[in-house]
């Protein structure tokens, strides 16, 4: 069966998911990281799109990008290319390390494209890695913050205020604020966490010693927390399972 035809952008901007085969760990160490980002910045000078937001995980990555002078199905196959030759030489491996296809989403108005910047820097956050986002290496939150030449910050901070100081004010308030988007559905990963992990997000994300204890916390507080367990890759009915909260609960409160 033919593949579907992706839906274009009237913006031309994208939030992108590229993940590793078969969930493979794409980034082994902070050399492999790095590579991909001196990848990325390569072929963004080739090809000429631009880049809003990136967070390298352990098995896959997110972009934020604006198409540039080609198709950004070849810019990906440009990074996926030499990333993995470099990976194979490295690793002693052969064959593919990225899935074929990656997948994507179309990017048409300021809500959405902030929303998606601020998810895509939320990840390592709400995957229970880091307590803020600024502490997580591989993303592009602190980008806004510095000087950093891969992202072109100022379409976003354009966005938020004309003065650059207030601009980055915005933007450091507006990724402390709560949301309940779900972007790229990463629902078929979420059934494959052992309990065990599982238990360390929860109890690492909502500051508790018991799983159970999320059940005494405000109702407001708790949706907030279930929100953030089920971004970061807990089945509703694992949640419900190491909670004692039920389903019901839990899909109500996102």
């Amino acid at each position: 069966m033919p593949r579907t035809a992706r839906v274009r952008s009237r913006t031309g901007i994208y939030h992108l998911m590229l993940r590793g085969i078969n969930r493979q760990t794409i980034f082994e160490d902070n050399e492999d990281a790095q590579k991909f980002l001196y990848t990325l910045e390569d072929v963004k000078n080739t090809s000429g799109f631009e880049i809003y937001a990136y967070c390298l995980m352990t098995n896959h990555i997110h972009l934020l990008v604006k198409e540039g002078q080609e198709d950004f199905g070849q810019s990906m196959r440009r990074i996926g290319a030499k990333y993995v030759y470099w990976y194979n030489m490295k690793y002693e491996r052969t064959g593919h390390l990225f899935q074929d296809r990656f997948k994507s989403e179309v990017v048409e108005n300021e809500e959405y494209l902030l929303s998606a910047l601020r998810y895509i820097h939320q990840n390592p956050v709400t995957a229970g890695m880091v307590k803020d986002p600024v502490q997580y290496p591989w993303s592009s939150y602190s980008s806004y913050l510095n000087t950093n030449n891969l992202i072109d910050a100022d379409f976003i901070l354009e966005h938020l205020s004309t003065d650059k100081n207030k601009a980055r004010d915005a933007y450091v308030k507006f990724h402390k604020e709560y949301y309940n988007h779900t972007f790229l559905d990463m629902e078929d990963d979420k059934k494959r966490l052992s309990d065990d992990d599982a238990k360390s997000i929860i109890i690492n994300m909502c500051n508790v010693e018991s799983t159970r204890d999320l059940q005494g916390f405000d109702k407001r507080k708790r949706d907030h927390h279930l929100v953030e367990l089920s971004n970061s890759g807990i089945s509703d009915r694992q949640i419900s399972r190491l909670t004692g909260i039920s389903r019901a609960v839990i899909r109500k409160a996102k």
